[in-house]
């Protein structure tokens, strides 16, 4: 018996390759468990979009070599690809596979373990998360992502449909779709199609909970879009909009092609139809060129705007990206901003939960301690319950009944 665990950095993208991983390697007899320390094998899924992501897994390499050196290990994902020829395949890495090959990690470790008898199989994770795109067609100045996931890569729809229609059968209430640039989905098929399209077939699939969609460009939310998310009863109120800054002058240097006017509009639609909607956003703070009256205005840009949460992340040059060659920020100003940022964004977060209190909401069950649990409701807000009757993965109702700055409680009827 071969046991496995993954370790999975970043994006939500790499989330849904390990969910697969996970699924397809038990079906083939090996074992998951859910600790690096006790496994035979761990499947190290990597991130280097930041300086602090290359860290992070330096320091996960460090770690299982003290704390599992008998454990054999296969990297891949981004940071393999950015560093493939600087990483040595020693006694505890067994493979460097990189993103191309990613599709063949399983047949990879086959190879090495072999098939062998079937047994009962757990769940990876609480939400069956779906890659149906990788890749990227736009160069951001900032971005290094295009450069080791390369140009976009639709699933084809009938796979998409086949895994979303196993993850039903296997109990999961929850589809999470996946995506490196999600808005891009179906534009490299033939026969042509769109997200707009795949969403539309998704949700006449019987036995389907919900539907949650990751990080969403801005640039494609057009009239038709939007009209959908506003009156589906499967896609989740919860949109993350990729963002990134609140004044002009910088999303033009970023290479993003659009302007804040627009985000503002497409959040105050979303808020206005759907006022429990979460919307989130991912910012950068000390880009390159960034002055103080950038900065001035990005926060009083998100002040005003009508979203729930958004994370704040410190501009960290990318070897190869245009923006690495320009005029860094100095170090102690980005912390400074950073800490501003979040601090308003964990105000508003709060606001915006404190305004759930007493109500009652669908959710997801998506973790269970002792008789309690976590359950996630369909506008992205995790409740801490004292007792919960039913399994992870499942549909549940559940009541808030208080938020604080930490966290959120409620009861499960």
């Amino acid at each position: 018996m071969t046991t496995f665990s993954i370790q999975s950095f970043g994006c939500r993208v790499n989330q849904a390759e390990a969910f697969s991983w996970a699924n397809d390697l038990q079906e083939n007899g090996l074992v998951y468990i859910d600790d690096n320390k006790k496994s035979d094998l761990v499947l190290v899924n990597t991130c280097t979009l930041t300086s602090r992501a290359d860290r992070d897994v330096r320091s996960f390499l460090r770690k299982m070599a003290r704390e599992n050196p008998g454990a054999g290990m296969i990297l891949t994902g981004c940071y393999v690809d950015r560093l493939y020829s600087q990483i040595e395949e020693d006694g505890q890495i067994l493979k460097l596979i990189p993103n191309e090959d990613k599709h063949k990690l399983v047949d990879q470790v086959l190879s090495l373990y072999g098939q062998q008898k079937i047994r009962s199989q757990e769940s990876y994770r609480s939400r069956a998360l779906i890659k149906v795109q990788d890749g990227c067609d736009y160069k951001c100045s900032f971005c290094i992502i295009p450069s080791v996931r390369g140009q976009n890569s639709s699933t084809a729809k009938a796979l998409v449909i086949k895994q979303i229609k196993d993850a039903i059968n296997k109990g999961y209430f929850e589809i999470v779709l996946t995506g490196v640039h999600l808005c891009l989905y179906g534009l490299d098929l033939n026969p042509r199609m769109s997200l707009l399209d795949l969403l539309k077939e998704i949700e006449c699939l019987e036995g389907l909970g919900c539907v949650r969609l990751s990080s969403l460009d801005p640039r494609f939310l057009k009239k038709e879009f939007l009209d959908l998310l506003i009156s589906s009863k499967k896609i989740c109120p919860h949109f993350h909009l990729s963002l990134q800054y609140g004044s002009d002058a910088i999303i033009q240097r970023m290479g993003r092609n659009i302007r804040t006017e627009k985000y503002m509009e497409i959040m105050h639609t979303l808020q206005s139809s759907l006022p429990e909607t979460a919307i989130g956003a991912d910012i950068i703070v000390g880009f390159p060129g960034e002055k103080d009256e950038d900065f001035e205005e990005t926060y009083r840009f998100l002040d005003l705007a009508p979203l729930t949460y958004f994370h704040v992340f410190s501009y960290s040059a990318r070897p190869g990206t245009p923006a690495a060659g320009w005029k860094q920020v100095n170090d102690r100003v980005k912390k400074e901003r950073s800490v501003k940022l979040r601090n308003l964004g964990e105000k508003k977060n709060l606001e915006y939960r404190c305004k759930f209190i007493g109500r009652e909401m669908e959710a997801v069950v998506i973790k269970k301690h002792g008789r309690g649990a976590r359950v996630l409701t369909g506008n992205f807000i995790e409740v801490k319950v004292p007792l919960c009757h039913v399994e992870v993965k499942s549909p549940v109702s559940v009541k808030i009944t208080e938020a604080s700055p930490k966290e959120t409680l409620g009861e499960v009827f």
